[in-house]
């Protein structure tokens, strides 16, 4: 390795003989910046899963227009319902050329042996143009009174019973002492806020709740005629309402919305930054107690060498020169672990979460950067080395 930094810095590599020169400090610097790196990686996983979990449910829908309430309605699951008044005075609009409501609630689904909590959609069975094209079929064959769809990533429940249900084959359940039998399958998943996704007929949906009614809906999914343009559409429509009644956006804007307000607003994403910010100020103040440390162990070679003539981009390469080995090699198994972690919490939890390249560029170099900052303030404990107070 030694040979290896001559070639490439073009001088012997004192910063890496002097990191190596004490096994047991460089050992323990590593662990620190390795440390470092998975409390960072560890929080920007779970925070790209909690947005990934925010947009799995309006993945199932491609309609152009997503109409719901402004009361509240800042997440899918909760918020007011909107009157299904609204979706036939939107279908007089001459560019809305279909819609249909959407029907949300959140209920625990307790078996003998564990429970878990169920978002339900219900949909009516002929509104296969504003689902995705692998849901349809079986969408249609809710129009069967009490039958739905069963997410297979359940969490918390054994759902191998439920692997191999059709409409000829159905698999029976309880939900709310009421009988249903599940006649297909779905992979959705839970996130943060349930534990799995149950797709139901709306008439099935309102026998489960209720004291929902027809009249209620969620949310309302509204589609335009080819090539008009769907905001144009959606600010038109917002004039036929009462004032900020409803908000009307395409899918995309509000998957997007419900995504920034569970990041900024809500207390979990909130503690995800946090624990980011924890993470890089936790990597920069190992890598500088470690910088300075050898600074402060080595400040009278330093000084000697100053003495000689020396200019402070040779030292200022030295420090720099240590912190980029820090940040190159505490990285990977810093990595390595958070993959591990990763891989672990899917597994018990169903919850997306998975590396991806951008991400371990990104905390690659901010590790880089960060133990760069490092080595700056490292740096002023040599700037003021005197060689005359030394010697």
């Amino acid at each position: 390795m030694t040979s290896v930094l001559t070639r490439i810095l073009g001088r012997l590599p004192i910063g890496y003989l002097q990191l190596t020169h004490n096994p047991g400090r460089f050992l323990a610097a590593l662990a620190g910046v390795a440390f470092a790196n998975v409390l960072v990686l560890v929080q920007l996983g779970l925070a790209a899963s909690m947005r990934e979990s925010v947009a799995t449910p309006y993945r199932l829908f491609q309609p152009d227009l997503l109409l719901l309430s402004a009361f509240k309605a800042d997440t899918f699951a909760d918020g007011a319902t909107v009157p299904r008044q609204r979706l036939y005075e939107a279908l007089a609009h001459p560019y809305v050329t279909d819609g249909t409501p959407v029907y949300v609630a959140q209920h625990k689904w307790q078996t003998q042996t564990s429970s878990a909590s169920i978002m339900f959609l219900g949909l009516h069975p002929d509104a296969v143009a504003l689902i995705q094209d692998d849901l349809r079929e079986p969408l249609r064959n809710l129009a069967v009174e009490d039958t739905a769809l069963v997410d297979l990533r359940t969490r918390f429940i054994d759902m191998d019973a439920y692997t191999e249900t059709r409409p000829d084959a159905p698999a029976p359940f309880e939900v709310k002492n009421r009988q249903l039998s599940a006649i297909g399958t779905v992979v959705i998943g839970g996130g943060f806020g349930g534990d799995g996704v149950f797709i139901v007929s709306d008439q099935t949906f309102l026998r489960l709740f209720p004291s929902r009614t027809s009249g209620t809906p969620s949310h309302i999914l509204l589609a335009v005629r080819p090539g008009a343009d769907p905001r144009r559409v959606a600010e038109e429509l917002v004039q036929l309402f009462p004032e900020k009644s409803v908000r009307i956006r395409p899918l995309a804007d509000a998957t997007a919305a419900e995504q920034r307000y569970q990041m900024t607003q809500r207390p979990t994403g909130l503690i995800f930054a946090f624990g980011v910010g924890i993470g890089l100020v936790v990597g920069i103040v190992i890598a500088y107690q470690v910088l300075s440390t050898d600074v402060t162990d080595h400040i009278r070679e330093y000084a000697t060498l100053k003495a000689m003539g020396y200019p402070p981009r040779f030292f200022a390469g030295i420090v720099l020169e240590e912190a980029l080995i820090l940040a190159a090699v505490g990285f990977w198994p810093g990595l390595a672990f958070s993959q591990a972690f990763y891989a672990a919490l899917a597994h018990l939890t169903n919850i997306p979460i998975f590396m991806t390249p951008g991400r371990a560029i990104a905390v690659f170099m901010g590790t880089v950067i960060a133990c760069s900052l490092s080595g700056v303030l490292a740096m002023r404990r040599l700037a003021a080395a005197d060689p005359a107070d030394l010697f």
